[in-house]
Protein backbone atom coordinates (compact mmCIF):
# COMPACT_ATOMS: atom_id res chain seq x y z
CA UNK A 1 0.00 0.00 0.00
CA UNK A 2 0.99 3.54 -1.14
CA UNK A 3 1.69 6.48 1.30
CA UNK A 4 2.72 9.52 2.03
CA UNK A 5 3.81 9.81 5.48
CA UNK A 6 7.51 11.41 4.83
CA UNK A 7 8.59 12.78 1.90
CA UNK A 8 11.31 10.14 1.61
CA UNK A 9 7.87 7.73 0.31
CA UNK A 10 7.71 9.83 -2.98
CA UNK A 11 11.71 9.90 -3.35
CA UNK A 12 10.79 8.11 -6.53
CA UNK A 13 7.70 9.54 -7.57
CA UNK A 14 8.42 13.84 -7.15
CA UNK A 15 9.18 14.30 -10.73
CA UNK A 16 6.21 13.07 -11.41
CA UNK A 17 3.72 14.54 -8.92
CA UNK A 18 5.76 18.10 -9.86
CA UNK A 19 5.17 17.50 -13.66
CA UNK A 20 1.57 16.38 -13.17
CA UNK A 21 1.01 19.52 -10.86
CA UNK A 22 2.01 21.59 -13.77
CA UNK A 23 -0.30 20.11 -16.04
CA UNK A 24 -3.17 20.49 -13.69
CA UNK A 25 -2.36 24.62 -12.48
CA UNK A 26 -2.32 25.24 -16.31
CA UNK A 27 -5.88 23.39 -17.13
CA UNK A 28 -4.13 20.16 -18.81
CA UNK A 29 -4.43 17.47 -16.20
CA UNK A 30 -6.93 14.12 -16.85
CA UNK A 31 -10.87 15.37 -16.42
CA UNK A 32 -12.26 14.31 -13.68
CA UNK A 33 -9.56 11.55 -12.62
CA UNK A 34 -11.45 10.41 -9.05
CA UNK A 35 -14.79 10.36 -9.94
CA UNK A 36 -16.81 8.33 -7.33
CA UNK A 37 -13.50 8.45 -4.85
CA UNK A 38 -13.64 9.78 -1.02
CA UNK A 39 -11.39 10.90 0.90
CA UNK A 40 -11.40 11.60 4.66
CA UNK A 41 -9.66 14.42 5.96
CA UNK A 42 -9.14 14.54 9.82
CA UNK A 43 -7.54 17.47 11.11
CA UNK A 44 -6.10 17.12 15.26
CA UNK A 45 -5.18 20.69 14.36
CA UNK A 46 -6.73 23.87 12.79
CA UNK A 47 -5.92 24.94 9.30
CA UNK A 48 -6.73 27.17 6.57
CA UNK A 49 -4.53 26.09 3.46
CA UNK A 50 -4.64 22.48 3.70
CA UNK A 51 -8.40 21.95 4.72
CA UNK A 52 -9.41 24.17 1.73
CA UNK A 53 -6.59 23.19 -1.07
CA UNK A 54 -7.35 19.53 -0.48
CA UNK A 55 -11.31 20.34 -0.14
CA UNK A 56 -11.29 22.38 -3.44
CA UNK A 57 -8.53 19.74 -4.94
CA UNK A 58 -10.32 16.74 -4.14
CA UNK A 59 -13.72 18.30 -5.51
CA UNK A 60 -12.05 19.55 -8.88
CA UNK A 61 -10.79 15.99 -9.37
CA UNK A 62 -14.22 14.94 -9.32
CA UNK A 63 -14.47 13.10 -5.78
CA UNK A 64 -16.21 13.61 -2.44
CA UNK A 65 -14.20 15.27 0.59
CA UNK A 66 -15.03 14.61 3.83
CA UNK A 67 -14.13 17.37 6.58
CA UNK A 68 -13.91 15.49 10.54
CA UNK A 69 -12.47 16.89 13.14
CA UNK A 70 -11.65 15.18 16.10
CA UNK A 71 -14.54 15.79 17.76
CA UNK A 72 -16.53 14.75 14.99
CA UNK A 73 -14.41 10.92 15.69
CA UNK A 74 -14.47 8.46 18.54
CA UNK A 75 -10.85 9.43 18.54
CA UNK A 76 -11.21 11.51 20.92
CA UNK A 77 -12.86 9.38 23.09
CA UNK A 78 -10.23 6.76 23.51
CA UNK A 79 -11.29 4.47 20.57
CA UNK A 80 -7.75 3.04 18.90
CA UNK A 81 -6.42 3.95 16.17
CA UNK A 82 -6.20 0.78 14.09
CA UNK A 83 -9.52 0.19 14.89
CA UNK A 84 -10.26 4.07 13.19
CA UNK A 85 -8.51 2.72 10.84
CA UNK A 86 -9.57 -0.40 9.77
CA UNK A 87 -13.11 0.82 10.00
CA UNK A 88 -12.99 4.20 7.56
CA UNK A 89 -11.22 2.30 4.97
CA UNK A 90 -14.21 0.34 4.21
CA UNK A 91 -15.94 3.67 3.46
CA UNK A 92 -13.32 5.53 1.89
CA UNK A 93 -10.49 5.63 -0.77
CA UNK A 94 -8.16 7.53 0.67
CA UNK A 95 -7.28 9.62 4.41
CA UNK A 96 -5.29 12.96 4.77
CA UNK A 97 -4.68 13.86 8.63
CA UNK A 98 -3.34 16.48 9.83
CA UNK A 99 -2.29 15.26 13.15
CA UNK A 100 -0.07 16.50 16.18
CA UNK A 101 1.75 13.25 16.69
CA UNK A 102 3.77 11.67 13.61
CA UNK A 103 3.70 8.33 15.74
CA UNK A 104 -0.10 8.43 14.94
CA UNK A 105 0.00 8.74 11.48
CA UNK A 106 2.26 6.13 11.07
CA UNK A 107 -0.15 4.17 13.32
CA UNK A 108 -2.98 4.98 11.10
CA UNK A 109 -0.82 3.91 7.99
CA UNK A 110 -0.30 0.34 9.52
CA UNK A 111 -3.64 -0.75 9.89
CA UNK A 112 -4.98 1.45 6.91
CA UNK A 113 -5.63 -0.59 3.87
CA UNK A 114 -5.92 2.68 1.52
CA UNK A 115 -3.66 4.96 1.18
CA UNK A 116 -2.75 8.13 4.33
CA UNK A 117 -1.61 11.16 3.39
CA UNK A 118 0.80 13.01 6.06
CA UNK A 119 -1.13 16.98 5.89
CA UNK A 120 1.20 17.99 8.87
CA UNK A 121 2.56 16.51 12.03
CA UNK A 122 5.12 17.98 14.18
CA UNK A 123 8.04 15.87 12.12
CA UNK A 124 7.31 16.46 8.75
CA UNK A 125 4.93 18.38 6.05
CA UNK A 126 5.58 16.43 3.02
CA UNK A 127 3.02 18.24 1.09
CA UNK A 128 4.08 21.46 1.71
CA UNK A 129 7.60 20.95 0.84
CA UNK A 130 6.82 19.60 -2.35
CA UNK A 131 4.88 22.72 -2.91
CA UNK A 132 7.82 25.13 -2.30
CA UNK A 133 10.14 22.45 -4.79
CA UNK A 134 7.50 23.06 -7.28
CA UNK A 135 7.03 27.07 -6.69
CA UNK A 136 11.03 27.47 -7.04
CA UNK A 137 10.97 25.62 -10.09
CA UNK A 138 8.24 27.72 -11.59
CA UNK A 139 9.65 31.09 -10.51
CA UNK A 140 13.81 29.85 -11.58
CA UNK A 141 12.63 27.23 -14.64
CA UNK A 142 15.76 25.02 -12.69
CA UNK A 143 16.29 23.22 -9.51
CA UNK A 144 20.18 24.41 -9.82
CA UNK A 145 19.47 27.07 -7.02
CA UNK A 146 20.37 27.43 -3.45
CA UNK A 147 17.99 27.95 -0.97
CA UNK A 148 18.47 29.20 2.66
CA UNK A 149 15.51 28.18 5.54
CA UNK A 150 16.20 30.60 8.38
CA UNK A 151 14.88 30.03 11.85
CA UNK A 152 13.37 27.06 13.43
CA UNK A 153 14.23 23.84 12.35
CA UNK A 154 10.70 21.99 12.13
CA UNK A 155 9.12 19.68 10.15
CA UNK A 156 8.71 21.77 7.05
CA UNK A 157 12.31 22.38 7.30
CA UNK A 158 13.01 18.82 7.73
CA UNK A 159 10.59 17.87 4.47
CA UNK A 160 12.52 20.34 2.61
CA UNK A 161 15.75 18.62 4.05
CA UNK A 162 14.40 15.58 2.01
CA UNK A 163 12.78 17.11 -0.83
CA UNK A 164 15.55 19.47 -1.96
CA UNK A 165 18.15 16.25 -1.82
CA UNK A 166 15.87 14.11 -3.97
CA UNK A 167 15.92 17.38 -6.76
CA UNK A 168 19.61 18.16 -6.23
CA UNK A 169 18.91 21.81 -5.03
CA UNK A 170 21.38 23.24 -2.72
CA UNK A 171 20.19 23.99 0.96
CA UNK A 172 21.23 25.90 3.62
CA UNK A 173 19.70 25.47 7.53
CA UNK A 174 20.34 28.81 9.50
CA UNK A 175 19.20 28.35 13.05
CA UNK A 176 20.45 28.40 16.38
CA UNK A 177 21.67 25.96 18.93
CA UNK A 178 18.99 23.62 20.04
CA UNK A 179 16.90 24.74 16.79
CA UNK A 180 18.27 22.34 13.99
CA UNK A 181 16.52 20.16 11.80
CA UNK A 182 15.61 16.43 13.18
CA UNK A 183 19.12 14.59 13.28
CA UNK A 184 18.03 11.11 11.88
CA UNK A 185 16.30 13.23 8.49
CA UNK A 186 19.40 14.93 8.33
CA UNK A 187 21.39 11.89 7.85
CA UNK A 188 18.80 10.22 5.42
CA UNK A 189 18.82 13.79 3.31
CA UNK A 190 22.60 13.56 3.10
CA UNK A 191 22.45 9.64 1.78
CA UNK A 192 20.19 11.31 -0.74
CA UNK A 193 22.41 14.27 -1.33
CA UNK A 194 25.32 12.08 -2.31
CA UNK A 195 23.54 10.56 -5.38
CA UNK A 196 22.34 14.26 -6.95
CA UNK A 197 24.78 16.05 -5.64
CA UNK A 198 23.03 18.63 -3.47
CA UNK A 199 25.01 20.48 -0.76
CA UNK A 200 23.50 20.45 2.47
CA UNK A 201 24.41 22.54 5.47
CA UNK A 202 23.28 23.79 8.92
CA UNK A 203 25.25 27.06 10.51
CA UNK A 204 24.32 29.44 12.99
CA UNK A 205 25.85 31.72 10.61
CA UNK A 206 22.89 34.02 9.17
CA UNK A 207 25.56 35.97 7.00
CA UNK A 208 27.67 32.88 6.03
CA UNK A 209 23.74 30.95 5.03
CA UNK A 210 22.43 34.14 3.56
CA UNK A 211 24.89 35.54 1.03
CA UNK A 212 23.84 35.31 -2.74
CA UNK A 213 21.19 33.08 -1.74
CA UNK A 214 18.40 32.47 -4.58
CA UNK A 215 15.38 31.60 -2.17
CA UNK A 216 15.02 32.56 1.13
CA UNK A 217 12.45 30.79 3.14
CA UNK A 218 11.13 30.97 6.80
CA UNK A 219 8.26 29.99 8.60
CA UNK A 220 6.61 31.21 11.75
CA UNK A 221 8.45 30.29 15.02
CA UNK A 222 5.86 29.81 17.10
CA UNK A 223 3.96 26.53 16.19
CA UNK A 224 0.77 25.09 17.49
CA UNK A 225 1.59 23.49 20.46
CA UNK A 226 4.72 25.60 21.39
CA UNK A 227 2.98 28.32 22.82
CA UNK A 228 4.20 27.79 26.12
CA UNK A 229 7.93 28.86 25.00
CA UNK A 230 6.85 31.67 23.17
CA UNK A 231 8.98 34.60 25.27
CA UNK A 232 12.32 31.98 24.92
CA UNK A 233 11.47 31.08 21.35
CA UNK A 234 11.28 34.70 20.44
CA UNK A 235 14.35 35.64 22.17
CA UNK A 236 16.65 33.00 20.75
CA UNK A 237 15.19 33.49 17.37
CA UNK A 238 15.26 37.34 16.79
CA UNK A 239 18.42 37.51 14.40
CA UNK A 240 16.82 35.44 12.55
CA UNK A 241 14.48 37.56 10.89
CA UNK A 242 13.77 37.51 6.83
CA UNK A 243 14.03 41.56 7.07
CA UNK A 244 15.54 44.09 4.24
CA UNK A 245 19.16 43.85 5.65
CA UNK A 246 19.15 39.77 4.79
CA UNK A 247 17.17 40.22 1.12
CA UNK A 248 20.33 42.69 0.25
CA UNK A 249 22.59 39.86 1.16
CA UNK A 250 20.86 37.54 -0.80
CA UNK A 251 21.16 37.40 -4.71
CA UNK A 252 19.68 40.56 -6.51
CA UNK A 253 17.06 38.45 -7.84
CA UNK A 254 16.02 35.89 -4.35
CA UNK A 255 12.83 34.81 -3.98
CA UNK A 256 10.70 34.76 -0.42
CA UNK A 257 8.61 31.65 0.52
CA UNK A 258 6.74 31.42 3.89
CA UNK A 259 4.70 28.50 4.18
CA UNK A 260 1.90 30.97 6.16
CA UNK A 261 0.54 32.21 8.65
CA UNK A 262 2.93 34.96 8.82
CA UNK A 263 3.53 36.68 12.08
CA UNK A 264 4.70 39.86 10.19
CA UNK A 265 7.48 41.31 12.58
CA UNK A 266 8.70 38.36 13.72
CA UNK A 267 10.11 35.82 11.49
CA UNK A 268 9.83 38.46 8.21
CA UNK A 269 8.67 41.63 8.07
CA UNK A 270 5.65 43.10 5.96
CA UNK A 271 7.70 44.74 3.49
CA UNK A 272 9.49 41.81 2.65
CA UNK A 273 5.97 39.51 2.27
CA UNK A 274 4.58 41.90 0.42
CA UNK A 275 7.56 43.06 -1.75
CA UNK A 276 8.46 42.29 -5.07
CA UNK A 277 10.98 39.44 -4.80
CA UNK A 278 8.19 37.46 -2.41
CA UNK A 279 6.57 34.30 -4.41
CA UNK A 280 4.50 33.81 -1.24
CA UNK A 281 0.98 33.96 -2.74
CA UNK A 282 2.28 31.79 -5.37
CA UNK A 283 3.51 29.27 -3.39
CA UNK A 284 0.00 29.36 -1.46
CA UNK A 285 -1.92 28.64 -4.60
CA UNK A 286 0.34 26.34 -5.42
CA UNK A 287 -0.86 23.96 -2.65
CA UNK A 288 -3.88 23.45 -4.76
CA UNK A 289 -1.95 21.57 -7.67
CA UNK A 290 0.40 20.33 -5.81
CA UNK A 291 -1.99 18.45 -3.48
CA UNK A 292 -4.15 17.43 -6.83
CA UNK A 293 -1.02 15.64 -8.52
CA UNK A 294 -0.77 13.61 -4.80
CA UNK A 295 -4.04 12.95 -4.99
CA UNK A 296 -3.96 11.49 -8.52
CA UNK A 297 -1.00 9.49 -7.45
CA UNK A 298 -2.35 8.02 -4.67
CA UNK A 299 -5.88 7.48 -5.51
Amino acid sequence: MRHLISALDAKDQLYEILEKAEQFKKGHGPEKPLNGKSLAMVFQKASTRTRISFEVGMHQLGGHPLYLSSSDLQLGRGELIEDTARVMGRYVDGIMIRAREHDDVLEFARYSEIPVINGLTNLEHPCQAFTDIFTIKERKRTFDVHMTYMGDGNNVCNSLLLGTAMVGMDFTVACPSGYEPDPLILKDAKKLAKKTGSILNVTKDVKTAVIDSDVLYTDVWVSMGDEAEEAQRLMDLKDYQINQDILKMADSDAMVLHCLPAIRGQEITTDVLNGPQSAVWDQAENRLHVQKAILNWLL
